[in-house]
């Protein structure tokens, strides 16, 4: 069974290796955050209600923006093998990204902004004395860089296929989905990452605009905006942001797997429709989160609990069974790269099936409030994502592939981490079904055995993750990805 690759090498492992580090390090500081924040839920350290709030604002924000930093150097990684990429952008959006990341931190932590990540307007402005306008300013200024950052690697991204493929809509595997022409069909890479492209790049023009309608009124207050149109364009921002993490980083499941299977991946017309799908679905299912907005128009609500439906399909139908189908039979060598990619799609799957359900009306009206909603997404991100942030990073500093293996330190950090993860999302679902509600600092005495529960868990996934880090640090100078 082969597991050599006939791709070309990366043109910039360097850089790619650097940010992943970033991504480590930055992972396991906001699970430790998480982890403080339901053991002072559980009573079992005290920690004051404002200083829980920036741990919040920070503990989300952080994991948001990692999981975008990580999920866009596997894109960029795996585009280098395919198109020509100019590799001082990628210097400029790493700078950006961190100027971003610096400014936020200052906005939290020495400015005292807590409002949460997804900056709700017109909170920013309206702290009631916790924050003044210069911290709001700076958390916003900081998101500016990391959303301009982002808007500079999608730009290049684009130019790059454009200009191997003769257009957007054959890099996007259009001719492919609607025609069923298989002549000079974009890999997998290649329609995953010209697809993210469009929908975040689109995401992140609106979030931007919405960024800097509320830095003004900060200063000019008769510059405002309507809330409602505010509050669609920040969640339309958010849901295709973190979406677009997700969907940058199965990229290395195309293109890693294949090389512990012996078989390609290859772009087929169902593969191409469920992505050209899932460009529709990213940016029309966010009204799934304004269910209980009352004002919004009742199309918009219905088509977002239609989505929610439909959404999962692409996912499910595709990618996760694609898998199994080139697992199924094949005498594949698991060592961790190749175990914590296909918990990554696992996981990503698993998260789906409690957001379905979130999405629908008479679900959401009792349900969207209450711990059900971190439940899910932090399925979608420790289980899904970040397993497989963990797995790239692993598959960089592999070594030679006749000497992989799976050692006892990986098959023990997969499984703390499997066992941390599942427990502590599951302990959120189980609380959400309780009605116990989110982004409380406080609980009440009822809430305590689940909050504790949730802690030891959340103490396991640090632990796993741990292992991951230094793992993927010990193997950087012996790594022969270079």
């Amino acid at each position: 069974m082969s597991m050599t690759s006939t791709a070309a090498p990366s043109p910039q492992t360097g850089a790619v290796k650097v940010a992943m580090l970033i991504s480590g390090a930055v992972f396991v500081l906001m699970m430790l955050v998480g982890v403080l924040m339901r053991a002072a839920q559980g009573d079992l350290l005290d920690l004051d209600p404002a200083l829980f709030y920036q741990l919040m604002t920070a503990h989300g924000a952080g994991m948001v923006g990692t999981a975008g930093l990580s999920g866009a150097a596997i894109m960029w990684y795996f585009l280098g093998r395919h198109v020509a990429l100019t590799r001082w952008v990628f210097h400029i959006f790493l700078a950006l990204f961190l100027l971003g990341v610096v400014l936020i931190l200052g906005a939290i932590f020495l400015g005292g902004f807590g409002a949460g990540w997804t900056f709700l307007f017109p909170l920013p402005a309206i702290s009631g004395g916790a924050w003044d306008l210069g911290a709001a300013a700076a958390f916003l200024l900081g998101l500016v860089s990391i959303g301009v950052a982002f808007l500079l690697f999608y730009l290049e991204a684009g130019r790059a296929m454009i200009s191997a493929y003769g257009g957007l809509g054959n890099a996007l595997g259009w001719p492919l989905a609607f025609g069923g022409s298989t002549e000079n069909a974009p890999p997998p890479t290649i329609i995953a990452a010209a697809t993210v492209t469009v929908f975040n790049t689109l995401g992140i023009v609106v979030g931007a605009a919405v960024l800097v309608v509320s830095l003004i009124n900060l200063y000019l207050p008769e510059f405002a905006v309507d809330a409602l149109l505010a509050k669609n364009m920040i969640f339309f921002f958010g849901h295709v942001f973190i979406n677009a993490s997700i969907y940058m980083a199965v990229i290395a499941v195309y293109e890693v797997v294949p090389e512990y299977t012996g078989r390609p991946w290859k772009s087929s017309r169902i593969f191409a429709l469920a992505w050209a799908s899932t460009l529709l679905f990213v940016m029309a299912v966010y009204p799934h989160h304004l269910l209980q907005d009352l004002v919004m128009p009742g199309w918009m609500l219905i088509m977002g609990q239609v989505i929610s439906y439909l959404s999962g399909i692409p996912l499910l139908a595709v990618t996760a069974f694609s898998l199994i189908v080139y697992l199924k039979g094949s005498d594949i060598r698991w060592d961790l790269a190749a175990g914590l990619l296909v918990l990554g799609v696992a996981g990503w799957s698993v998260g789906s099936v409690p957001a379905i359900m979130d999405g629908m009306i008479s679900v959401n009206k009792v349900m969207h409030n209450t711990q059900w909603v971190p439940g899910h997404f932090h399925i979608y991100l420790l289980l899904g994502e970040v397993a497989m942030a963990f797995g790239f990073m692993a598959w960089l500093v592999r070594g030679d592939v006749a000497q992989s293996r799976f050692t006892t330190l990986d098959r023990l950090g997969i499984w703390v981490y499997i066992a941390g993860a599942g427990g502590f999302t599951l302990m959120f679902l189980i609380s959400g079904a309780l009605s116990v509600p989110r982004r409380w600092a406080v609980h009440m005495e009822d809430w305590l055995t689940q909050d504790r529960i949730a802690t030891g868990f959340a103490v396991l996934a640090v632990l796993g993750a741990l292992i991951f880090v230094l793992r993927f640090v010990g193997g950087l100078g012996r790594s022969s990805k270079a």
